[in-house]
């Protein structure tokens, strides 16, 4: 599904765009998940499995684009991507009520009202196609993008233990939040 480009105003006054990613954006993709693998403990995966090659991640993107259960709005700063989202709305008779939400973004961009932007957008979609809640899952120990979620009207309805295991060994809780539409 394609998004109409908008401009917005960051908190530090600088104008970024949200936007579809397209699949000439493959290459910026790729290292961009690599990068922001790199930067926390909070994403699903470690930089070295990053391994989608750009001709793979523009076939993906363009699923992405030709989809209409799924949405991937970019935010671009200064025409680099900063972050990123996925809306992927289920289509089944008893699940399409329902719809998961995901997010990530260059840790230099934290702060600046991106995350916001990125989950106005996908709350907007959500809303348009009549959705009953969105759902979303995040990792044990990460305040900062629960603050945000919490933000955005989203509320804690499970936690299981021990499903993400770092490479220091430590165990993370999953916490499943829902927003209600």
């Amino acid at each position: 599904m394609e998004l109409k480009q908008k401009t917005i105003r960051l908190k530090d006054g600088r104008e970024a765009v949200i936007r579809s990613a397209q699949p000439s954006d493959a290459a910026e993709m790729a290292a961009f998940m690599k990068t922001t693998a790199g930067e926390t403990d909070f994403l699903l995966r470690y930089p070295e499995e990053c391994t989608m090659t750009e001709a793979g991640e523009a076939v993906f993107l363009d699923d992405v684009l030709n989809s209409p259960d799924q949405v991937m709005p970019c935010c671009f700063v200064d025409g680099v991507l900063a972050g990123n989202a996925m809306l992927t709305m289920n289509s089944r008779i008893k699940t399409r009520h329902r719809a998961s939400v995901a997010i990530a973004l260059k840790k230099e961009y934290w702060g600046l009202g991106i995350g916001a932007a990125l989950f106005r957008e996908m709350i907007a979609i959500a809303e348009e196609r009549g959705l009953d809640h969105l759902e979303l899952d995040y990792i044990e120990g990460n305040d900062r993008a629960r603050r945000l979620y919490e933000k955005m009207g989203f509320v804690e309805v499970a936690r299981v233990p021990d499903v993400y295991r770092l490479k220091d060994g430590s165990f993370r809780q999953n916490i499943l939040m829902m927003k209600k539409l």
